[in-house]
């Protein structure tokens, strides 16, 4: 299985069998592995879970298009890290300035749960993604699912580093993990996280990157 990421990976099969279907469903979706958003040579890379249905496997772009993205992107925007709050397809001139985005999984999966076989196997895109940042990268993890991935892709001992909303963490090369719930509509809905607790990580990020 290569390393680089493509499109066209359908390594998956449950993965793929299940975008094949939402093709036939939704033709003018994009309804493919979703690729990475913003500058390769970012100092703050962002790492999500998967793309949701109507939005990054609607759009082909990382959180645009779906209720997770409103927060994400209006934070973005609020702290210059995108040149405009609302990210609503593809072609609506958003730029990320110094910031990337990236998802643990790449796919779309079933009830937005992917198996722990496909969270590993995709781990390989991540694991390129992040091993060719720079020396003082911050990656920001958003949810366990995607600070679990980031270890996996240093392999690291998932143990070793617990999650918690606001935690940081030293990773090797001198880049360090940060991490927060995820932006999700359930998160918010559930006041697990609201506007106040997901800036104040942004405020920590920012003061990170100053240094």
């Amino acid at each position: 299985m290569s390393t680089t990421f493509t499109t066209s990976c359908s390594d998956c099969s449950r993965l793929a069998d299940f975008l094949a279907q939402v093709r036939i469903d939704q033709p003018d979706y994009f309804a493919k592995p979703v690729p990475a958003f913003g500058d390769p040579q970012a100092r703050l890379v962002i790492v999500g879970l998967a793309p949701g249905m109507h939005g990054a496997n609607r759009t082909g772009r990382p959180f645009t298009g779906d209720y997770a993205g409103i927060l994400l992107y209006e934070t973005l925007h609020k702290f210059g890290f995108a040149n405009q709050p609302v990210a609503e397809s593809i072609d609506d001139g958003l730029e990320l300035i110094n910031c990337r985005i990236t998802n643990a999984v790449k796919c779309l999966p079933p009830g937005n749960k992917p198996t722990g076989d496909e969270i590993r196997t995709c781990n390989r895109y991540l694991k390129q993604e992040l091993q060719a940042t720079a020396s003082n990268t911050l990656i920001l993890a958003l949810g366990t699912v995607a600070h679990q991935s980031v270890l996996r892709a240093f392999e690291l001992k998932l143990s070793a580093y617990k999650f918690s909303h606001g935690g940081l963490h030293d990773m090797p090369g001198d880049r360090q993990l940060l991490d927060s719930y995820h932006c999700s509509r359930y998160n918010t809905s559930t006041k697990r996280l609201n506007k106040t607790m997901f800036e104040s990580v942004f405020e920590k990020a920012q003061a990170l990157l100053a240094v």
